[in-house]
């Protein structure tokens, strides 16, 4: 498979193109400096900024996906969506996030009172980008979010799979490693079975 990959340098997506590569796909990593990404097999790094619909049309070419794995502060679905169109690519796959996860029936993590006060513009714009994908008729999506606690740890493939409510082991705690997340993303790609559906991973 040949994956695009948006944000490949950040904390999640440097670990989605480890696992990516790891699984022997292509993957076109895509940053704004394509220079800070070291060459290796099976790897073409290209520079485009998201906000361009020409330039990541023109660098996504040629993929069977995109993965989106950058800030939803940073580009909305509006600026992804016509350029896989324009690239003829029709599956999008996105690094979703925490806050639009249901605690409780209609009631969202993101709109709890002890969510952090910090995360909630980010969050906020999480909601936003998987509302406007499910409006989405042409583009086949998937919107992958993490457990509450999104962190660097180990790669265990050892994970519980859900959809629209946070999941927490049982001591309440909602959690999940970077490693394991990219694990969850990669077998979505390879099997799809969230095809216009959120779901999400957690221990």
């Amino acid at each position: 498979m040949n994956i695009a990959l948006i944000g490949a340098t950040g904390n999640v997506g440097s670990r989605i193109l480890e696992e990516a590569l790891r699984r022997g796909h292509q993957v076109i990593a895509i940053a704004r400096d394509a220079g800070k990404i070291a060459a290796r097999d099976k790897l073409t790094a290209r520079s485009a900024d998201v906000k361009d619909t020409a330039a990541l049309a023109a660098a996504i070419a040629g993929a069977d996906v995109v993965v989106s794995s950058g800030r939803f502060a940073n580009f909305t679905a509006a600026d992804v969506l016509p350029a896989l169109k324009q690239a003829g690519v029709r599956r999008l796959a996105v690094v979703g996030g925490a806050g639009s996860l249901e605690i409780a029936p209609g009631k969202a993590l993101v709109d709890t009172p002890d969510f952090p006060a910090e995360y909630k513009p980010e969050a906020t714009a999480g909601r936003a980008f998987l509302n406007d994908l499910r409006g989405e008729k042409d583009i086949a999506w998937t919107f992958l979010s993490p457990s509450a606690l999104f962190i660097a740890g180990e790669r265990t493939g050892k994970f519980r799979l859900g959809a629209d409510q946070l999941l927490a082991d049982a001591a309440g705690k909602s959690w999940i490693s970077y490693e394991d997340y990219a694990i969850a993303l990669l077998d979505e790609l390879e099997q799809p079975k969230h095809l216009r559906a959120r779901f999400t991973v957690g221990y």
